[in-house]
């Protein structure tokens, strides 16, 4: 299982919701196409975080930011 999502709320209500489940952000992004991508710093706290989002996980394709990085 991924510990990456996509979810359908704000970056604010993600993190809050993570924290009050007690479960770890390892990276988290607001998405170009609404909602937010976090990334759960283990399995666990994934599958934990799955089922207290529910239906606000979205399914389909998501527009996300280019990384502008440099080496």
């Amino acid at each position: 299982m991924s510990r990456a999502m996509n979810i359908d709320l704000d970056r604010d209500e993600v993190v809050a919701r993570c924290a009050k489940n007690n479960a770890t952000i390892s990276a988290i992004e607001t998405l170009i196409s609404g909602g937010t991508r976090v990334v759960m710093m283990n399995g666990d706290d994934a599958a934990v975080m799955r089922k207290a989002f529910g239906s606000k996980i979205i399914t389909g394709t998501v527009t996300r930011m280019k990384w502008a990085g440099s080496f």
